[in-house]
């Protein structure tokens, strides 16, 4: 029997014992999508073991990733609608080499995603992502799927590939995340499955219900086999986080009193504390119809995600001058970093906090039509037609309104594992009442994004009669994607209502009372650290009810200028400048308008790929070899629209002696900017079976990443700058900033992999992968040329900062993956198994154009290099040699599992190591940084741009679960549990006194109750 055979066979017999224990999804397992090792199998005796639950669907796992042409990674749902999580990102952490962000966004690590938000693979976070082996995403301004929009409920399993094949659609440097679906003819006639549920998070006591269901029915009939497949789900959770968090450290050599004045003290201006309540409404709708009539079999698919959500913030956070800070009774480390203290104003002042209330919505939506028809024209050529269209949009809003107070003193303990406050009586009363506090700012962001994409791919295989070669399988794919965005022109719009340095000062929700709450911090942290004071916040009606809201509270603002200054025997003109003449933002009604404003991005994309592949057996070989070979031509062309906007030279400034300035007159365009370029990327997959439970691969592949839609934003803002005294030019300097840069090349990867893979049973299974990646063209922020003529039509050159492929990295990393039962315990015991996993990854990146100065300098501007690309410390020093983002150097994964009988249990904890997470972000950032350059003619001043890398410390949580059936197995009953050992995730921010504790998250425990019913 040929390989052909072998694989086959064994792939019938893993369907077969799925099916016969009644199994809903696991069935799909032996035919993901974009394998390319699951022909149709040839009818024999087949020797099958009724199994059911995880133990099934670990089989069946365990099988698809033994018998694939690729190196895949897979996890198949125990049930209809049971993947092993709540979220499908959560489900992906379970994967050897994939670990996921606990943050909302990569460029916000202040906000806490209960359920996980961005996936990487092996380190890198250029993952694409696929349904049904058809490429899907989100309208998110990148490449991918949220991972997090998708109801769980619906996905039949989920494959991760680690190194592509020429079949595969290109872009998938990191992996590939297929989500698989069910087709009707998956099910043997009638089935159906209704599942209810209910969650409860411990922290805020809510409770929030989902449900989902599932008919399908297959019919034989003269126009051939039919089949039809309904699947809906829809799903709440409401949860909260609660975050206690430090400011970062400033070097001060008068701190305390008595300081030597040659020495530095590092003290942070403040700690603070926030809570963040987030509810989501996921539903899904998915539906199928299927055909078969002798050798042509059909497919029509419609797939529809909707993800709602709110969360509404309430933050009181430092705005104190961080060098007015003196501290009493104070404690420091060997480093002279503050420990413990008492902190105040070194003039007598309040130490000025802020808090404010944040409320953010966002809904989202995806739907995918998809059209596959399958025709075996005879023995030797089969065909594949593939149509389908994706639309995705979503639209948020993002809303905060501050008021403001001054307290007295801050009492702070950082010795402990838990940073803590203290307040006396006095203080919880000061804070707890309204006079005390004046209306502060609001700040207003909008977005929305639209996203489609056509697509058509026609594939053919043709079958081999010979003992080498199996089938060459060639196609073309051809797509045609357009991507448009729009935020307010300012994108975070933010406004003072009144403040210390405004005219009239503070104005007091004593003058100006009404739209406030009052949060007493119940159950912080689950009542495992103080509860913190009381603290008076604006009401979040009074964010979510931008702009009307807003209106209201600028008028306090303007009210209070003209009385306080009427009083003072003043002129009330300043009452009616900035900031109280306020208008709110909002979003265009004509993208083009929104480009030529600065807020508007629209794209369009074509993709024409062709593909070849080889797949061959030696089978003859004492040790048998099999694999493919192949390769995938793709030409990608660009479309940007962007508005290049120069105000022209300075005439008065052409007639001046000294360096000639160019004269160039006054450009205003809205433009379209064309890219294009072709890649080939040949693969390489090979298998050498060692013995029939032994096996060994090796994959080569050459890989691309094309750049996300917002980092190809064709918008540029160019300026000319000419110095020098009233009578000569010393100096003539053009520069730009642009909002992306359309000529952007993919970054491009040169990958290896080898494994070894032992499958002792039939759900066991040792696995060991070493993989390397050359990666190059890197996407970062630097400089870049833009060219425009002047007067004699000479093109002048400006140095424009702004996205370019600007540098080289690599990867290398092991995996290794362990999974059993216990089958040869006697009796009940047999029913135990374990599950494990390890990753390794150590990487390097290196810049085309290095920035190694040891110290900053300038503003916090796009062109500050060392500040964006290395981070700088708020004593001016640069840090350097920091790793790529995202990335752990290791991870793990252990399962313990219990499956027998009706029973069935897991207790999972899933682990990954220290991450850098952001650069120069939002918390950790400022303009005040202390020059200490003794080259810098600023030095001792207070003026450098400052931006700390931000990390994720290490990081651990245990989750659970139990399933009990009953009456033939029709119902289940469940209950699931995430976060039990209550893990808090540690943020730290760099500094040259070390890794400071930026902040400390946590979430809680949660709960599920699920009761399942099948027919």
């Amino acid at each position: 029997m040929n390989k052909y055979q072998r694989t086959a066979v064994s792939l019938a017999a893993a369907q077969a014992a799925l099916l016969c224990s009644g199994l809903a999804m696991a069935q799909t397992a032996a035919a993901p999508a974009t394998a390319a090792s699951a022909p149709a199998a040839k009818t024999e005796n087949l020797e099958t073991v009724v199994v059911s639950g995880r133990r099934a669907a670990l089989q069946s796992a365990q099988k698809i990733k033994q018998n694939s042409d690729e190196i895949v990674d897979s996890i198949v749902a125990d049930d209809i609608g049971k993947l092993p999580d709540r979220s499908v990102t959560e489900v992906l952490q379970r994967i050897v080499g994939v670990t996921i962000e606990r943050t909302m966004a990569r460029n916000d690590p202040e906000h806490y995603s209960v359920e996980g938000s961005g996936v990487n693979i092996r380190g890198l976070s250029y993952v694409r992502s696929e349904m049904n082996g058809r490429d899907t995403f989100s309208a998110n301004g990148g490449r991918a799927l949220n991972f997090e929009d998708v109801p769980p409920e619906l996905m039949a399993g989920i494959d991760v590939y680690k190194n592509p094949s020429a079949e595969q659609i290109e872009g998938a440097v990191g992996g590939l995340v297929n989500l698989r679906t069910a087709l009707p003819f998956d099910y043997q006639g009638f089935k159906g499955s209704v599942t209810v549920q209910e969650g409860y998070t411990r922290l805020n006591g809510k409770k929030k219900p989902s449900a989902s269901g599932l008919l399908v029915n297959s019919w034989n009939t003269d126009l051939g086999r039919i089949g039809l497949l309904l699947n809906v789900a829809s799903s709440k959770s409401a949860t909260r986080s609660d975050f206690f968090q430090i400011e970062p450290y400033y070097p001060r050599t008068d701190a305390v009193v008595g300081q030597d004045p040659n020495t530095y003290l590092w003290v942070p201006k403040g700690a603070q504390w926030r809570t963040l309540e987030f509810e989501r409404k996921r539903d899904g709708l998915y539906g199928a119809v299927q055909w078969k009539k002798d050798d042509i079999d059909s497919s029509l698919t419609y797939f529809r995600s909707k993800y709602r959500m709110q969360w509404d913030e309430q933050a009181i956070f430092a705005q104190t001058e961080p060098y007015k800070i003196r501290v009493t009774n104070g404690k420091f480390n060997d480093q002279g970093a503050l420990i413990s203290g008492t902190l105040t104003n070194n003039d007598g002042s309040l130490l000025n906090f802020n808090d404010d209330t944040r409320t953010a919505t966002r809904n989202s939506k995806t739907e995918d039509f998809a059209w596959r028809v399958n025709w075996k024209a005879n023995d030797r050529w089969s065909f594949v037609s593939d149509l389908q269209y994706v639309k995705a949009s979503t639209r948020g809003l993002d809303s905060t309104v501050a008021t403001g107070i001054g307290m007295q003193k801050e009492v702070i303990d950082l010795s402990g594992s838990t940073p803590s406050l203290t307040f006396d009586a006095a203080d919880r009363a000061f804070l707890a009442d309204p006079k005390n506090y004046y209306w502060a700012f609001t700040m207003e962001h909008l977005d929305r994004s639209e996203g489609t994409q056509k697509s058509w791919k026609g594939d053919a295989r043709y079958r081999f009669e010979h003992p080498v070669l199996q089938d060459l399988r060639f196609g073309v794919r051809l797509t045609d994607r357009e991507a448009k965005s729009s935020t307010n022109p300012s994108n975070y719009h933010w406004q003072a209502i009144s403040q210390p340095w405004t005219a009239g000062g503070p104005a007091y929700l004593s003058d100006y009372p009404g739209g406030i709450q009052t949060n007493t911090f119940n159950n912080f942290f689950g009542g495992s650290v103080p509860t913190p004071p009381s603290v008076v916040f604006p009401s979040v009606a009074q964010a979510a009810g931008f702009p009307a809201s807003y209106a209201v509270l600028h008028k306090y603002g303007a009210d209070n200028c003209v009385a306080k200054l009427t009083a003072a025997g003043q002129s009330t003109a300043p009452c009616s400048q900035w900031p109280f003449a306020f208008t709110p933002e909002g979003l265009g009604s004509d993208i083009a308008q929104d480009i030529q404003n600065g807020s508007g991005n629209k794209q369009s994309e074509k993709t024409q790929a062709a593909f070849a592949q080889l797949r061959f057996g030696f089978d003859e070989w004492k040790l048998p070899l099999d694999g493919n070979v192949g390769v995938r031509v793709v030409r990608t062309q660009n479309n940007a629209l962007g508005f290049t906007s120069f105000p022209g030279t300075d005439q008065a400034k052409l007639g001046l002696g000294g360096v000639p300035v160019p004269n160039i007159p006054a450009y205003q365009k809205l433009e379209t900017f064309k890219n294009s370029y072709t890649d080939v990327l040949p693969s390489l997959n090979l298998k050498l079976q060692a013995a029939s439970d032994l096996q060994f691969r090796f994959a080569a592949a050459k890989a691309i990443a094309r750049p996300d839609f917002d980092r190809l934003q064709a918008s540029t803002t160019l300026s000319q700058t000419i110095s020098g005294t009233a009578t000569t030019v010393s100096s003539v300097s053009q520069s730009g900033a642009g909002k992306g840069n359309p000529m952007l090349l993919p970054t491009r990867s040169t990958q290896e992999d080898l494994t070894a893979e032992w499958y002792f049973s039939r759900a066991g299974s040792l696995t060991v992968a070493a993989f390397h990646k050359d990666l190059k063209d890197i996407v970062i922020n630097q400089t870049t040329t833009f060219r425009l003529p002047d007067v004699a039509g000479n093109l002048q050159p400006f140095s424009v900062t702004s996205p370019i492929n600007g540098a080289s990295g690599n990867l290398t990393g092991v995996e290794l993956a362990f999974q059993t039962y216990f089958d040869k315990l006697p009796g009940w015991l047999s029913g135990f198994g374990v599950q494990a996993n390890y990753t390794y990854v150590d990487s390097k990146s290196k810049l085309y154009n290095p920035v190694n100065s040891p110290y900053c300098s300038g503003g916090n501007t796009a062109d500050n290099f060392g500040l964006n690309l290395n981070g700088c410390d708020t004593d001016g020093r640069q840090f350097g040699n920091l790793p790529l983002q995202g990335l752990s150097r290791k991870a793990f994964n252990l399962t313990l599992m219990y499956d027998q009988g009706p029973l069935s249990a897991r207790l999972a904890y899933s682990w990954r190591s220290r991450y850098l997470q952001a650069i120069n972000v939002n918390g950790t950032q400022g303009t005040d940084g202390l020059v200490t350059d003794p080259n810098s003619p600023n030095l001792g001043q207070r003026n450098v741009a400052w931006g700390l890398p931000v990390w994720a410390e290490s990081y651990g949580q245990l989750d659970a679960g139990v399933s009990y059936k009953l009456f033939n197995d029709q119902l289940s009953l469940g209950l699931e549990a995430q976060n039990l050992n209550s893990a808090r995730q540690r943020q730290l921010m760099q500094q040259h006194v070390g890794y400071m504790t930026r902040g400390l998250f946590y979430t809680g425990p949660r709960y599920v109750v699920t009761a399942r019913y099948t027919f």
